[in-house]
């Protein structure tokens, strides 16, 4: 994409030894994409456990929601432990549980034995989701960890997307146990490419560093506080409208499961744009001024769905899910820049504040999208959920204004050449 997938910096490059463009791109990628593939491929088997282990189909649904509150507790273990002990080891150490849970997963003999595996396996497979967004703030400056971030969601989605039919195939042609067997080996893939091509890309730390120390400059500073915020915050419309939509779709608008799945394909493929959007304009734009594109966009999005709710238009799938594709568009520039904005703060803290925005992310998110079902499922109208949406939108922006320090950036010439020079590159 314009020359995004490009050499990190001369000192990083030749200190550390950082892998061809190509080659980090991919080990990204795969470790940002092992946990939340293996969380999709598992759905299209839920059933399938109901009916092997003899329970209620809610109880399975545990399966999920544990493996959630897995990942959310891996981000906050794992982001600090990388901070003083390396981007390597930790990513290591929780592949290999990712490889011993999948492995309990197959032998387990208990719905409950299964629960619990599952969540080990979240525990260690999600080490990539936090470990990742560390190493590009490791080795590209600020301009650039913004293009890189939405480069590898933008490329993971695909995978993401394609996970439940994979699991689908996998349960019909070999059983719900070949699905962890899948895992297990993606896993085991993962950490040989880590072994033999990601080097160590944390610097040294600083003497007298600590955990407590890192949280504390990351706490006192505004500008963290605030890019963080937004990042939560605007995450949270996803988790909302995830939520609410299939109850609007299905029992106020009387659709079929099948017709809102398609209807909410739409809004992942306006992320997916978005972010595809990221990477072009990055080099080329400021941080900030993206975000606040983004945000511009997404309220004028959550507005105008809340001004169809008002006067009952969006009470047909097209203009609902219509104008959510233009707030999820915008929801990607605003979530990929205010992350890499957070992660610019304290940079040898980067784990730990990677680690702190995703555990608000999946922790809330948790709470946001049964907020969202409620809202969906109780109501008559599509009001209280894009009402909410609104409001999460005003928040993001709010946070920007009161807490995030104005920055006179100005993209100069010498870097818009830069960024030229580097259209020869991978993508």
């Amino acid at each position: 994409m314009h020359g995004i997938i490009r050499t990190p910096p001369p000192e990083a490059a030749t200190e550390r030894g950082v892998a061809h463009p190509r080659i980090m791109l991919t080990l990204l990628v795969v470790m940002t994409g092992l946990a939340p593939i293996s969380l999709y491929l598992l759905v299209p088997a839920l059933p399938m456990l109901a009916t092997t282990f003899g329970t209620d189909a809610s109880v399975v649904q545990m399966t999920v929601s544990l493996y959630m509150v897995g990942i959310a507790c891996s981000q906050i273990l794992l982001g600090p432990l990388s901070d003083r002990f390396g981007r390597r080891p930790v990513m290591l150490g929780g592949l290999g549980l990712a490889v011993i849970a999948s492995f309990g997963c197959i032998y387990a003999d208990s719905l409950p034995q299964l629960i619990v595996a599952r969540f080990f396996q979240a525990l260690g497979g999600a080490s990539g989701m936090v470990i990742s967004r560390a190493i590009i703030r490791d080795l590209y400056p600020r301009e650039r960890i913004g293009a890189m971030i939405s480069l590898v969601i933008a490329v993971m989605m695909i995978a993401q997307l394609l996970s439940p039919l994979t699991g689908g195939l996998i349960e019909t042609a070999l059983g719900w146990h070949a699905i962890f067997y899948v895992v297990a080996a993606l896993a085991v893939a993962v950490a040989i490419g880590v072994t033999v091509a990601l080097p160590e890309t944390r610097a040294a730390r600083v003497a007298g560093a600590s955990f407590r120390r890192d949280v504390v400059v990351l706490v006192r500073s505004r500008a963290f506080v605030g890019y963080a915020l937004c990042q939560v915050l605007a995450s949270q419309i996803i988790f909302a409208f995830a939520g609410g939509g299939p109850y609007i779709v299905e029992i106020q608008m009387n659709r079929s499961s099948a017709e809102y799945g398609a209807w909410f394909a739409t809004t992942g493929f306006a992320y997916f744009v978005g972010n595809l959007f990221c990477v072009r304009f990055s080099p080329r734009t400021s941080l900030d001024r993206l975000i606040w594109f983004g945000l511009a966009l997404q309220l004028i999005g959550a507005l105008l769905n809340l001004g169809w709710s008002i006067y009952g238009l969006n009470q047909i799938p097209a203009v609902l899910f219509g104008t959510q594709m233009l707030v999820m568009f915008a929801n990607a520039a605003v979530m990929a820049n205010s992350a890499a904005g957070a992660l610019s703060i304290h940079p040898s803290a980067a784990g730990t504040a990677s680690g702190a925005m995703g555990f608000l992310q999946m922790g809330i998110g948790a709470l946001t999208s049964q907020l969202g079902a409620w809202l969906g499922g109780h109501f008559a109208s599509t009001l209280p959920l894009t009402s909410a949406i609104a409001v999460m939108s005003l928040a993001c922006v709010s946070t920007m204004i009161f807490l995030v320090p104005r920055r006179k950036t100005v993209v100069s010439k010498a870097m818009i050449a830069e960024a030229e020079e580097d259209e020869a590159g991978v993508m």
